[in-house]
C-alpha cells in the first residue's frame, strides 16, 4: 500500500484536511534538482491542525476529491535540519 508524507496546509472543511506533498527530482537533461508540490484532499478523523506533518494512504472514495485517509499524525514543524538522534526524541 502506497503511503505519502506531507504537511497540513488547511483544515477548513468538515473532516477534511488539505495536505501538501513535496517531491525533489533531477531534471533529465540539465540534471538540476527540481522541487514540485502537489495538494491532496485527505479524510481527517485524527483531528490535525495546520502545520502538522501527517502520513496518509489511499482508501475508498469519501467524496469527489477525497480518496486518501490520514493514518499517522506527526509533530508540528519540520525535522529537516535535525540529527537522527534528536528526531527520535520528538515523541
Amino acid at each position: 500500500m502506497k503511503s505519502l508524507f506531507g504537511k497540513v496546509v488547511s483544515t477548513k472543511g468538515t473532516n477534511t484536511a488539505v495536505v501538501e506533498v513535496e517531491r525533489i527530482f533531477r531534471h533529465r537533461l540539465y540534471e538540476k534538482k527540481m522541487r514540485r508540490t502537489k495538494k491532496y484532499h485527505v479524510h481527517d478523523e485524527v483531528g490535525v491542525s495546520v502545520g502538522n506533518s501527517v502520513t496518509f494512504v489511499p482508501t475508498r472514495p469519501f467524496s469527489k476529491t477525497k480518496h486518501w485517509k490520514i493514518v499517522n499524525k506527526g509533530t508540528t514543524g519540520s525535522t529537516k535540519g535535525m540529527k537522527r538522534k534528536e528526531q527520535g526524541n520528538l515523541s
